[in-house]
């Protein structure tokens, strides 16, 4: 696969980052890869800038500078197309943007000599109604919640699965996540770590009002329908922490495995170790002789 058109896009206000992905930009162009920076990026000109919405289609990879916020930022607006995204971390842990910034030229050299690999992850598609209008309709790659407003009350809400009854819940809310998502809140809020190669959507109650109520593992097929029967203040569904609906009692959420984005890693990356580092799990592997 050939990388000759290059998009960067970044954190707009963080003066270090900006800095970072103008030496990028001359590091690429001192290699005849023509580059496009995300319009929002203030060192951006007419003729070198492009909305993410419109990016899609005029590179070949798309390098995101930033924490994982970022680079839901940048995916969220490239799900669906076959763009790869590399994530350079410049946030906390990072289990996106797993590449650290101190190698972000090494691991550049490698991308652009094909030393690479990508990961399809698939988004979830979340639509809101209201009796039988459709309110909103949003994508999400990390997780969807639906949650209780400013008042400290919970919210009830009932599940169906392949309309199927699952439970009738009081709580603070419920996650929805995809694998990429399980290491984010549902895995704060006690669900499972899910290998990205598993099609699974984790279902994490946020302090549910009955302690038997469980993280479970749905399949990623199945169309799941969140019906909110009480909610005492301003229910909402959060989107990624990037979008908020607001929600009436008596809304329905509906929920289905949506479009795929992809991720860029080198080859000798493997999921364990990015657990193992991030987490900070302890123990060496055994040598036995």
């Amino acid at each position: 696969m050939s990388l000759q058109r290059i998009g960067i896009s970044c954190k707009p206000d963080d003066q270090e980052v900006l800095a970072l992905a103008g030496e990028l930009r001359d590091w690429l162009q001192a290699r005849q890869c023509s580059v496009l920076l995300d319009r929002s990026v203030p060192q951006a000109t007419d003729s070198s800038c492009c909305a993410m919405d419109e990016i899609a289609g005029q590179v070949d990879l798309m390098v995101v500078l930033g924490g994982d916020g970022t680079l839901l930022h940048a995916a969220r607006r490239l799900i669906g197309s076959d763009v790869p995204i590399l994530g350079i971390n410049l946030g906390r842990l990072g289990f996106l943007t797993d590449t650290p910034v101190g190698s972000m030229f090494d691991v550049m050299r490698e991308v652009l000599r094909g030393r690479f690999k990508t990961k399809r992850h698939f988004s979830l598609c979340a639509e809101t109604w209201r009796g039988g209008e459709r309110k909103a309709c949003g994508h999400v790659i990390n997780d969807l919640v639906i949650e209780r407003g400013a008042l400290p009350r919970m919210i009830e809400f009932e599940m169906f699965v392949r309309d199927q009854f699952v439970f009738r819940l009081r709580a603070d809310g419920l996650i929805l996540a995809t694998p990429a998502g399980s290491t984010a809140y549902a895995l704060s809020a006690g669900g499972a770590i899910v290998h990205p190669e598993v099609e699974a959507i984790s279902v994490v109650p946020v302090c549910p009002h009955t302690l038997s109520n469980r993280p479970i593992i749905i399949p990623a097929n199945d169309r799941i329908e969140l019906h909110l029967l009480a909610s005492p203040g301003q229910a909402a569904l959060n989107l990624d922490g990037q979008e908020h609906l607001s929600l009436q009692q008596g809304d329905r959420i509906s929920v289905r495995k949506g479009r795929a984005f992809s991720l860029v890693y080198l080859p000798e990356r493997h999921y364990f170790e990015v657990l193992r580092t991030k987490l900070n799990w302890a123990g060496q592997l055994e040598t036995r002789r």
